[in-house]
């Protein structure tokens, strides 16, 4: 499996091509620093979960705020 770092970028590029993925904030809401409506954030969270093969439930989505907080999910999923 390629990094958790390399699979957020790569899914957060499927959905936000624009998006300067070296210029964000770890510890930010995602949300805050990129234009994402509520489609283009589940579709990000779906490709993440299609990559890395973690189901990841729609309870959990209010936890997935910063990139931080996608990645250590991630990690302790898997």
């Amino acid at each position: 499996m390629k990094d958790l770092n390399g699979i957020v970028r790569d899914s957060l590029h499927s959905v936000a091509p624009e998006v300067d993925f070296s210029g964000l904030n770890r510890e930010r809401p995602l949300r805050d620093q990129v234009e994402l409506d509520s489609m283009d954030f589940l579709n990000f969270i779906a490709r993440i979960s299609k990559e890395t093969g973690v189901r990841i439930p729609a309870a959990a989505l209010h936890d997935l705020r910063s990139l931080r907080e996608i990645e250590e999910y991630l990690r302790g999923s898997s």
